[in-house]
């Protein structure tokens, strides 16, 4: 990097990058993936600026801006990212680009909730992620699977940075290793390509970019930075593969989850309600509750669900208690933390568990009748 090279000289590569890409023969459909932190957010600003710069008649590639709700976000971001999206939904159309917001979420009975508390799964830890595979990765994974089986190969837009973390430089070096042309091939997803654009930015460019820049939509990004500010660090990132996994649950202060017990302290939340939002105190202390609760062997099977001996899934008696304590809170915040339909497939499935555990318990009963009488001929 030089004196030259400024700033706006690096904004102004990436915009013809990001021309020259999109104006390339293929047809393959653009997923932007799109967390509502600042890196997505610019990701997203500069392909809508750019496209505005197309002509209309050459704006035939789809852009689809894909945001993953796990359904257990932080209220206060969630409601950050729910404006944003909105405002872009009601706006888009004014500006005649090919962009579609799509949402995506884990299906109903492969959410956080009917996992834990329908099957039994103790709340994730480091050696137990269970959630990200489900509540984020296998969402969007089946929007692009649809794009790849509808146009054959899709491209992915994600808002990495070298400049994020070593961890985070290493990949965007082992893409670029594998890259052909701008693209690189996904590791996990056939015919998926990605697409970094902002990979050399820093993180004081993607500020410096945003807090001088109005969104293409409408509307100002002030509020990303009181969110940051507020919550003493970032978003959870688009993940679409288990290589990504680890960027949930770091020691940084991160907004995502509120269930999240997969850090020990979780000093994003707390950082919001010291910043005024007292109504995630109740939050706080139940995402505490669970991680107490799962981790108390008196909670816990001494069956695992393989029928192997060992500290299995949570107790019936502790999964009702939770799920009571969970609705009284629903009603406590006027939050919609937990759906009705969650709740039937929950109480669905500790029927089914309970069927099963009587056919196992037969059969242990069966088989130890059948080798005390195989002991006495």
């Amino acid at each position: 990097m030089t004196d030259l090279d400024t700033l706006p000289d690096r904004l102004r590569t990436i915009r013809r990058e990001i021309r020259a890409e999109y104006l390339e023969s293929h047809v393959k459909p653009w997923i932007i993936g799109f967390s509502g932190g600042k890196d997505s957010t610019l990701v997203a600003h500069l392909v809508v600026e750019t496209l505005l710069s197309v002509a209309p008649d050459q704006r035939t590639r789809p852009v689809f801006l894909v945001c993953n709700d796990t359904l257990v976000e932080s209220p206060v971001f969630h409601s950050f990212v729910e404006k944003m999206l909105t405002q872009i939904e009601e706006n888009i159309g004014a500006l005649n680009v090919p962009v579609q917001v799509i949402r995506t979420h884990p299906l109903p009975e492969e959410s956080f909730w009917v996992n834990m508390l329908g099957r039994g799964y103790p709340a994730p830890n480091r050696t137990f992620r269970w959630c990200t595979d489900r509540m984020k990765i296998r969402p969007t994974s089946r929007f692009i699977r649809e794009q790849v089986n509808h146009s054959g190969e899709a491209v992915l837009l994600l808002g990495v940075r070298s400049a994020e973390s070593s961890m985070r430089a290493g990949s965007v070096a082992r893409h670029a290793e594998k890259s052909v042309g701008r693209l690189a091939p996904h590791s996990d997803h056939k015919g998926v390509w990605i697409f970094s654009p902002i990979k050399n930015l820093s993180t004081e460019d993607v500020w410096m970019t945003l807090l001088n820049a109005r969104p293409p939509w409408g509307g100002t990004y002030r509020d990303v930075v009181t969110l940051y500010k507020n919550a003493l660090g970032g978003e959870c990132p688009f993940v679409v593969s288990n290589d990504d996994a680890p960027s949930c649950g770091t020691n940084s202060a991160r907004f995502g989850c509120w269930t999240c017990t997969v850090v020990e302290k979780d000093n994003s939340i707390e950082s919001l309600i010291a910043a005024g939002h007292d109504d995630l105190l109740p939050l706080a202390d139940f995402r505490k509750r669970l991680k107490t609760v799962s981790e108390d062997p008196e909670y816990r099977s001494k069956v695992r669900r393989n029928g192997q001996p060992g500290l299995g899934p949570l107790t019936y008696e502790a999964r009702r208690l939770l799920l009571d304590e969970l609705v009284a809170l629903r009603e406590e915040t006027g939050l919609p933390l937990i759906s009705d339909l969650e709740i039937r497939l929950i109480q669905e499935q500790w029927a089914v568990d309970k069927v099963e555990n009587a056919y196992r318990e037969i059969k242990i009963i069966a088989i130890t009748q059948e080798k005390l009488l195989g002991s006495k001929i």
